[in-house]
């Protein structure tokens, strides 16, 4: 179940897509004033009005990507808006650079909260990317017909499966970036211990692997599809708030250590890149899942 070079072309293509009109074209709307500061809704760089611009360009997006990549634009071209969005997520800065400008208790409270909701921001560009997607789907008359008469035989278990899905999702891409992200860590007898800023490229890493990982478990465990594990790149910075960063371990790390220090690998990750990177992660690893059972299938 090789790639083909056709195939190859238009997964490129796709890319190339979301690359040049989100990635390039729409950059000036999420720009930080900083050379090297972070995307953050949080920071204010992002108004109301330039939130439906990017959606309305992620739409776009998704609709043209989807020709680009016929006959499988349902299937490809939904990696055209994350793609887009990975190019901001390495092109900013880090979350070191907005803790440093936030070095009170007060501020790093108010910026954990606001942490906390963001990610839902950036799934709904990627969200408009896949509406996009579905309408070029439409036009083109290739809908499912047999979609919505689609039957479930015991709704408790389908729900049950979403759950599972959701909540497995969220820990393994927690426990696979706790462990993949890694810098200078230092013990610290009240907290346990903290971590530096890892580098751009680990953090890549780190978030492709881990929801590579929980994409591909889903899958291949609950037979659900990568919607799940998308929908977990949402909640996995929020959840590491919740149970990392407590009132008294953020008054010990904002006393004694710089503010590049973090107590977990998931809070120095910004929300753009957690989504970005993790949507892309976990398209993959459930098409590695689906590659694995064909081959298991066909194996001699």
């Amino acid at each position: 179940m090789e790639l083909s070079w056709p195939m190859k072309l238009r997964i490129a293509a796709a890319v190339g897509c979301g690359i040049v009109l989100i990635g390039i074209l729409a950059w000036p709307l999420a720009a930080p004033p900083e050379p090297f500061g972070p995307v953050l809704v949080f920071a204010g760089v992002i108004s109301l009005t330039d939130v439906i611009i990017l959606a309305l360009l992620a739409l776009a997006a998704g609709f043209v990507a989807y020709f680009l990549s016929w006959p499988y634009g349902r299937e490809i071209a939904i990696l055209a808006v994350p793609s887009g969005l990975a190019v901001w997520a390495v092109r900013c800065g880090n979350m070191a650079a907005i803790t440093q400008l936030n070095p009170t208790l007060a501020q790093r409270k108010e910026l954990l909260a606001s942490l906390k909701w963001e990610p839902a921001l950036w799934l709904v560009i990627v969200a408009a990317g896949f509406a996009g997607v579905l309408a070029a789907n439409t036009v083109c008359g290739r809908a499912k017909a047999g979609a919505s008469k689609e039957k479930f035989k015991s709704e408790p278990k389908m729900y049950l499966n979403v759950i599972i899905a959701l909540v497995a999702s969220v820990l393994i891409a927690q426990f696979g970036i706790t462990i993949f992200a890694r810098d200078a860590r230092l013990f610290d007898r009240q907290i346990d211990s903290v971590m530096a800023q890892p580098a751009a490229g680990q953090i890549v890493f780190a978030v492709l692997l881990s929801f590579g990982i929980a994409a591909f478990a889903v899958k291949k465990f609950l037979n659900a599809g990568y919607i799940w594990p998308i929908i977990a790149s949402g909640l996995v910075t929020g959840f590491a708030i919740m149970a990392n960063v407590k009132p008294d371990t953020l008054q010990h790390l904002v006393a004694h250590y710089p503010s590049a220090f973090f107590p977990n690998a998931v809070t120095s990750i910004l929300p753009v890149q957690m989504v970005a990177f993790g949507t892309l992660g976990s398209i993959a690893g459930y098409w590695m899942a689906v590659r694995y059972d064909f081959w298991r299938k066909h194996a001699s």
